[in-house]
């Protein structure tokens, strides 16, 4: 098992781990999603009208669809198969309609999923100046060997390993940083439970830290969440039974300055 991830285990079981990670993390599970007032009347109108297909066009203008359909996704990426498909638009509809425009509205601007807030939250706590520094720039970055931490979005920073660090995948990152000459990559997550999606977010930060890189590029998954919970479960685990660096984003500091 990796030092770290041992200090993570130890750290979730025997201090207040939840209470710490709140300042990586703030979720706020209230606040709800803004929608565009002229888009929620076309919506409001089509629904009384009994107008399907506009009522339909209407909802895809929405970043969050009000139901899950596995069918959503296509009409999304090719609209003008929304004519040619009347049955599945009426059937889509008419669980819409279940709803009632009351509720309908709730599930328009529910609030994100705390999985989808973990991205930004991370990048966030990062900008603090959290690990020491504040991110920069990739002109910055690179001007100098000095320690230091790559600012920017998913696809920029993938870009950016792509081109200087040998990184293959075609799937962006949260964290790149430069420290005592050694570059580090990874992902950070919270897994907030086990199965179904929360699984594949674990074998996708864990595919990132198994991937090709640079022999000056040390892999990492900046993972927090129920893993460090011990018992027979696959991703306490995955991370005990072999030495990776798997630890919490509270140790990201540690884990720099020790390289």
């Amino acid at each position: 098992m990796n030092y770290f991830t041992q200090q993570s285990i130890e750290l979730a079981n025997q201090r207040n781990y939840l209470d710490l990670l709140f300042s990586v993390y703030p979720l706020s599970p209230d606040s709800v999603r803004e929608i565009d007032k002229r888009v929620w009347e076309q919506i409001e109108t089509s629904y009384r009208s009994n107008d399907n297909v506009s009522l339909f066009k209407s909802l895809l203008k929405l970043k969050w669809f009000p139901i899950k359909d596995g069918y959503v996704p296509y009409f999304r990426r090719d609209p003008s198969s929304i004519e040619r498909n009347p049955m599945t638009v009426n059937r889509i509809c008419g669980r819409v309609r279940e709803l009632g425009l009351d509720r309908l509205y709730e599930k328009c601007t529910q609030p994100k999923e705390t999985n989808r807030q973990m991205g930004p939250l991370f990048r966030r706590w990062l900008n603090l100046g959290a690990l020491g520094l504040i991110p920069v720039s990739e002109p910055e970055f690179l001007k100098s060997n000095d320690n230091a931490i790559l600012d920017g979005s998913d696809a920029e920073l993938m870009d950016f390993a792509k081109r200087h660090l040998g990184y293959t995948r075609n799937k962006g990152v949260d964290f790149i940083a430069r420290f005592n000459g050694k570059y580090v990559i990874g992902e950070a997550k919270f897994i907030s439970d086990e199965g179904g999606h929360q699984n594949d977010q674990f074998l996708d930060a864990m595919t990132t830290l198994r991937s090709q890189t640079r022999s000056n590029v040390i892999n990492v998954a900046i993972l927090d969440g129920v893993l460090y919970i011990p018992g027979k479960k696959k991703m306490y685990n995955s991370i005990t039974t072999e030495d990776v660096p798997v630890f919490s984003a509270l140790l990201l500091r540690d884990f720099l300055y020790s390289l």
